[in-house]
């Protein structure tokens, strides 16, 4: 097949059967709706629930930390904006490596990616429960794992229109929450209540600042990124191609950078002095701290229940959606197993991919309620992996493969993304490192034994 029917523009770009597949999934979402779903998916209030962890780790310096991480994370997008628009199907990374770099590539990228993609609504649906202690501490968090889980499920099984309609809704809701807390912090910096005022503290503090420092606190801030990658698994249902998931990602990743900077930086200003939350269940509702010293036991409800809670289903409704999609991308190439390729006739929905999720992310709340800080560093190991094959990817295919000789795009940018991540993944945390090494070792022998029983790990069509 000739290189040139792949790369083309948005209004004449091939459709998936130009790669062997044919078009199951539903075109249905536009530009916006993309949007929408990568906001709602990274959540514009993100950092509401890692807030201690980061400013734990950053000894008080969170928005520093975010502003480190929108520059990382952008030569991630454009990495991620390049491989879409060359391979516009299903698959995410997993589909990137294997047609960047090569058939055993693609499985490994796709095994760390799901490591974060299965646990991801997990540490959503976690991080819900620890906050619903708050205002409901009589309910075990198991019960609202439950929940929450029952609800989300049925969301996706209707289908891709209505899981993006209530994205929508949710995503609005976290606006006005968000809007209501920055209402209350600059009431409460105009009072100077509890010392808060403008400082530069949080922002830049030379005595405490060391590159070890911002990176270690950057591997537990890059959660509140995850997201913005997401969009490329939803290639195959976007009514404009890899044109309109190229600008999805940029545009949601800036906008939501741009608010996780604004508000940890007013939440910051209520603890100066502070360098650490006390640990446990204390770091991670810290956030819930911050608000009720600005606005007493309302804000405080009002933030958990219609902030960290709303956050957290719609993180966790974009997730399942999203992991359904690459299981069954996967599936569909033989390298899960081909009955979760199957799609719903009627709904044109993953129906046994998102039963799957679901019954994976039941099992894995209930025996992980109590280990949120684990969770996180193990979700952020399979992302940042998965985007060090990305920027591999990149590089492999166009540079040497194709020989394109654009040597910012895709030779300076991906280096650079490449080494910011893989100095996050250095200075992440230590168990985090071990399990996640230890899933990648399990994805080796589980390649090894693909190999051996005469099955390819290889993409249906090699394009070059």
């Amino acid at each position: 097949m000739a290189e040139s029917n792949h790369i083309v523009g948005a209004a004449g770009e091939p459709g998936v059967e130009a790669f062997g597949y044919k078009q199951e999934l539903k075109r249905a979402l536009s530009l916006w709706d993309l949007l929408f779903y990568g906001l709602v998916f990274i959540s514009p209030i993100a950092p509401f629930g890692v807030f201690g962890f980061v400013y734990n780790a950053s000894h008080g310096m969170p928005p520093l930390v975010y502003a480190v991480g929108l520059i990382a994370m952008l030569f991630t997008a454009f990495s991620y904006v390049a491989m879409s628009r060359a391979f516009p199907v299903a698959g995410s990374v997993y589909a990137y490596a294997g047609r960047g770099i090569g058939e055993s590539a693609g499985f490994l990228a796709g095994w760390a990616i799901l490591l974060d993609y299965l646990l991801l609504p997990t540490l959503v649906y976690v991080g819900a429960s620890v906050t619903m202690t708050v205002v409901l501490p009589g309910v075990p968090k198991p019960v609202w794992v439950v929940v929450f889980l029952v609800f989300n499920t049925v969301v996706n099984l209707i289908g891709i229109e209505t899981t993006a309609l209530l994205n929508k809704i949710l995503l609005a809701l976290q606006i006005m929450v968000l809007a209501v807390f920055v209402g209350f912090a600059v009431y409460g910096l105009q009072h100077g209540v509890a010392g808060a005022h403008l400082s530069w503290a949080p922002l830049w503090d030379s005595a405490k600042v060391t590159p070890a420092l911002v990176f270690g606190a950057l591997s537990f801030a890059a959660l509140s990124f995850l997201g913005f990658d997401a969009i490329s698994t939803l290639s195959e249902e976007a009514k404009g191609g890899a044109r309109s998931v190229g600008w999805a990602t940029i545009l949601s990743l800036v906008l939501a950078a741009t608010l996780f900077i604004g508000q940890t930086y007013l939440a910051s200003l209520f603890v100066l002095g502070r360098d650490h939350f006390p640990p446990g269940d204390g770091t991670a509702n810290a956030f819930l701290t911050v608000a009720n010293i600005m606005g007493g036991p309302i804000l405080q409800n009002v933030t958990a229940v219609l902030g960290l809670l709303l956050s957290a289903l719609a993180g966790a409704l974009a997730a399942q959606a999203a992991t359904a999609r690459l299981l069954y991308s996967m599936a569909r190439d033989g390298k899960l197993p081909r009955f979760l390729a199957h799609v719903d006739a009627r709904r044109k929905t993953p129906q046994r991919a998102v039963l799957l999720v679901a019954a994976i992310t039941l099992l894995l709340g209930l025996a992980m309620v109590d280990h949120l800080q684990l969770i996180i560093s193990l979700v952020n190991f399979g992302a940042l992996f998965g985007f060090l094959t990305l920027h591999l990817s990149v590089v492999w295919y166009f540079l040497i493969r194709r020989r394109t000789g654009r040597w910012f795009a895709h030779l300076l940018s991906p280096a650079l993304g490449f080494a910011v991540i893989a100095y996050v993944l250095y200075n992440a945390d230590h168990l985090a490192k071990i399990a996640g090494l230890t899933w990648l070792a399990v994805g080796v022998v589980v390649l090894v034994v693909l190999k051996l029983k005469g099955q390819s790990a290889a993409l249906p069509v090699d394009e070059v």
